[in-house]
């Protein structure tokens, strides 16, 4: 159960160091070596905690020659600590806030045609957000399926199955790990 993803997000950000990392990389991009020194740290320490940081997501890297510069992912950090607000409250209800059945209906009635194919890829957040649930909705909770099986459900609504389960990952619809795939709960979904 993708729970478990908001749970080491929160213990990620269990240890001071890391913290103040985050702190330090919401003003800019820094490199290891800058960390360190704003830190008072060794340089191994600063990779051991940017590694914790990176598995849940929380950072960027940015390579310039020899020197990796670090960024935060302010998308995720941002969803991630509003995801536990969310638990258990029936999921649905952040996208019923911002989008009527009716919309929603006029939505996919716009966007797929009637033997269920997208037409083509919405632009705007709202409506890409309605497809990719209406999307995801076929798919089973708890199931964890290998890429060619998301592949070949994919192909069903569009040729381009790939921008689409990059979208389903980037939107947290879905979450990968070794090539394989699993719905992540509905409080996890980008419905803002």
């Amino acid at each position: 159960m993708q729970l478990n993803k908001i749970v080491e997000f929160h213990k990620a950000l269990g240890d001071l160091t890391r913290v103040r990392i985050i702190g330090l990389l919401q003003q800019g991009p820094l490199h290891g070596q800058a960390i360190a020194g704003k830190l008072g740290l060794k340089p191994p320490t600063i990779t051991h905690h940017m590694a914790k940081l990176r598995e849940v997501g929380l950072i960027k890297e940015q390579r310039d020659k020899n020197t990796i510069y670090f960024s935060l992912n302010t998308n995720i950090l941002e969803n991630s600590a509003k995801s536990i607000l969310t638990v258990g409250t029936g999921g649905d209800a952040s996208m019923e806030m911002s989008v009527t059945a009716a919309e929603r209906t006029a939505i996919i009635n716009n966007f797929f045609t009637k033997d269920g194919k997208l037409k083509n890829y919405p632009a705007q957040r709202k409506k890409k957000l309605v497809v990719l649930a209406h999307m995801a909705n076929g798919l089973e909770f708890g199931k964890v399926y290998p890429e060619k099986e998301i592949n070949d459900y994919l192909k069903q609504f569009h040729d381009d199955y790939a921008t689409l389960r990059r979208e389903l990952i980037m939107c947290q619809y879905m979450y990968r790990e070794n090539n394989l795939y699993e719905l992540n709960p509905v409080e996890l979904w980008w419905l803002s």
